[in-house]
């Protein structure tokens, strides 16, 4: 057990619970403590004998974690937390409001590196290996153009941003792709496509009793970096409705480049995603990464990095030798 790299969570929401499980899928790996805003006797955790500590007493784990995995969400909570777990440990987040990543990151990289930590944050599949592949793509193809298209699914972000709403019980948002902007893509027009020419969000929101529903719908279509870019439609429904006919939580997406090259060869690059369960996903993604960010502070460094610094084979529990022979 002495030599597993030892893992703290930090919130256990959906994404956690993901993290929990993919945790149990790497041997390299085990689960030590889950820290929660709410009272620890009220969290019950799947893996045995794993203790559940409160937020306030998280600098009590200092000793006893390796990378703290960061759940919370990216509107309100990690902008915070982030910085202040960064002081503490290791740290992987999936932090994705893309426009506010260049200032989160330098949040981080001044708590992380004044610490001595390696925090690696927008860890997850948009940011993160969808902003792999549209850097692969675009240094293959400089002469080119990428469109990326989420859905149809639910975004964790944007669900969470509209739960946060006051009068909001429950939500839940999909993001769907327009077809014919993903024709003229995959068909290798150059033509810049607007948000709003690319996605349609579809919102199906649970109102408190007495919540003023226009003013609700008014908040979540005029929301920056969420919804404002956007055609949103908003619907109101019941509790029981949405346990009914909105409790999965699929996703996917695309990253399609079409460019040139020598004398006018057009090719077009294609990656996609389709996925039952995204945060489960989303967690895989975050789990490999703590092993990246704890093999990086074994070397010495620290400071805030994205996926865009981390070597792919850092990521495998694979030794160089086994990559060469089974995976190159």
């Amino acid at each position: 057990m002495g030599d597993k790299i030892r893992i703290g969570i930090a919130g256990y929401g959906n994404v956690a619970r993901g993290v929990e499980c993919a945790i149990a899928q790497n041997p390299d790996m085990e689960l030590c403590a889950v820290v929660t805003r709410r009272d620890p006797s009220s969290v019950q955790v799947r893996t045995e004998g794993v203790k559940v500590v409160a937020a306030s007493d998280v600098a009590s784990l200092v000793e006893e974690i390796d990378v703290m995995i960061l759940c919370g969400g990216s509107a309100t909570d990690l902008p915070e937390m982030g910085p202040q777990y960064a002081a503490l440990f290791h740290t992987i987040d999936s932090f994705d409001t893309h426009a506010r990543i260049p200032e989160y990151f330098d949040a981080m990289d001044q708590a992380a590196a004044k610490n001595g930590h390696v925090s690696i944050l927008s860890v997850g599949w948009d940011p993160g290996t969808f902003s792999l592949n549209r850097l692969y793509a675009e240094a293959i193809l400089p002469d080119g153009s990428h469109n990326t298209f989420w859905g149809k699914g639910v975004s964790q972000g944007h669900s969470d941003a509209i739960r946060r709403i006051p009068g909001v019980k429950n939500a839940i948002q999909y993001t769907i792709p327009v077809e014919r902007a993903m024709e003229a893509a995959r068909s290798g027009s150059r033509t810049a496509l607007t948000a709003r020419e690319k996605h349609t969000r579809e919102c199906f929101v649970v109102a408190e009793d007495g919540a003023d529903l226009a003013g609700i719908e008014r908040t979540i279509k005029e929301m920056p970096n969420y919804f404002s870019d956007y055609d949103t439609t908003v619907h109101f429904i019941s509790e029981d409705e949405l346990k009914r006919n909105h409790s999965k939580m699929p996703h996917g997406g695309f990253v399609i480049r079409s460019g040139k090259t020598g004398d006018g060869s057009q090719h077009v690059i294609e990656y996609s995603l389709r996925l039952d369960s995204n945060p489960e996903f989303t967690a895989s993604i975050l789990v490999c990464y703590a092993r990246a960010a704890w093999r990086l502070s074994q070397r010495g460094e620290s400071g805030a990095k994205t996926v865009f610094d981390i070597a792919p084979a850092l990521l495998s529990p694979k030794s160089g030798e086994q990559l060469r022979k089974e995976l190159l």
